[in-house]
């Protein structure tokens, strides 16, 4: 009888959540090869956008939780190394299994590289790895160019992120082109979806309300910028509102762009656009259900791009730079920057009839996790 590996995931943000539910419930198939922990850093505690996930995901709750919160990205990467290296010094797991872009990925990752047991470091796999925006500037795109470079198993969303590899000189036995495992979570979840009654709650009607997200701190940390996101979505509600009278914009305010308008005293001018509709953050079902039914989204969220790729909503992007070009090439995606002019003419397009259709992906087929499973059990055994 082979001896079981130890898995430890490692979680730290609302987009983490989505990726690691669909790899959870493949290694649980396989119960009788690997021990699997979740570790939830704590990076994200807000409990609308962390409790309530896991909730809404079926996901067991943590294992344990690191508690790093916020605070610069040096402050939090440290204490989330910190206290990340006793539960690997601890564990000594056969691998480790990090998401996305965000701190928490980071920081575990240079913690597996530091640590030596079993003849090597602690090996470390990444799930969404390859993507590049080419923004230095941007937070994430460090943390995925040093994650992937730390890393054993790259599972790629889509072949643009296999030819980024290779051209960073990456060894192609690394390389592994699965999917994403966050459209596996809309397969998976579509009932629930179904079942989410926050159209009623908000007192909405389908196809009759743009919904907006915005978070990212290029945007909502510059008053500039954001003062720009706030003239942005007062024309779109206005050109709206010519095409249907009584159309809304729902906007479920994150607590960094709440906290953010408070402090550059915005949220008078935000609440003031008309018909404009400001609630708070809401649950992965109640959003997608959000996403699904709207007539389209303006947002600043990676994943959101790929969500209503697979939905076949059109989805507006206020950013300048971006790393799922399959989105924009074969989805419904555009990206506009803080291009006013250019959004209310995709905004007349898609309200006209004229905005492209978007195909959904090969890979977006709910099986990524599947795929990486598959992958694992061929690494450890």
């Amino acid at each position: 009888m082979k001896k079981k590996k130890k898995i430890i995931s490692v979680v730290g943000a609302r987009p983490n959540f989505m990726k690691l539910a669909p790899v959870e419930l493949e290694l649980t198939r396989f119960k009788h090869l690997f021990t699997h922990k979740i570790i939830h850093t704590g990076q994200h505690y807000d409990h609308r956008l962390s409790k309530v996930f896991f909730k809404d995901l079926d996901l067991p709750e943590p294992d344990i939780f690191l508690g790093a919160g916020s605070g610069t990205h040096a402050e939090q990467t440290a204490r989330i190394m910190a206290e990340f290296e006793k539960v690997v010094l601890k564990e000594r797991p056969d691998l480790v299994i990090v998401f996305g872009d965000v701190n928490s990925t980071i920081a575990c990752a240079l913690v597996c590289s530091k640590i030596h047991h079993n003849g090597g470091t602690v090996p470390l796999a990444h799930v969404e790895a390859g993507l590049r925006s080419f923004d230095n500037t941007m937070p994430e795109e460090i943390n995925r160019i040093v994650t992937d470079a730390l890393s054993e198993m790259l599972f790629i969303t889509e072949p643009a992120g296999v030819e980024n590899l290779i051209k960073e000189g990456t060894d192609r036995k690394k390389i592994f082109l699965t999917g994403d495992t966050m459209i596996d979570s809309l397969v998976l979840f579509k009932k629930k979806f179904d079942e989410s009654r926050v159209l009623k709650k908000l007192k909405l009607s389908e196809k009759r309300y743009i919904l907006s997200t915005i978070h990212r701190p290029v945007n909502v940390d510059n008053r500039q910028n954001f003062s720009k996101i706030i003239s942005i979505l007062k024309s779109v509600s206005a050109e709206a509102l010519k095409h249907d009278p009584g159309v809304k914009i729902v906007l479920p305010i994150h607590p960094r762009t709440l906290k953010m308008a408070e402090k550059f005293s915005l949220l008078k001018k935000l609440k003031l656009i008309k018909n404009i509709l400001i609630s708070e953050p809401a649950g992965y079902t109640d959003f997608i259900k959000l996403l699904k039914e709207c007539r389209f989204v303006i947002t600043d969220s990676g994943g959101i791009q790929e969500e209503a790729t697979f939905l076949k909503i059109p989805c507006l992007t206020l950013r300048d730079s971006f790393e799922r070009p399959e989105t924009l090439k074969i989805g419904s995606n555009t990206l506009c920057g803080l291009n006013e002019e250019l959004v209310l003419k995709k905004t007349a397009e898609i309200f006209n009839g004229k905005y492209k259709q978007g195909k959904i992906p090969q890979l977006m087929d709910g099986k990524a996790s599947v795929r990486i499973v598959k992958a694992i059990k061929t690494r450890l055994f």
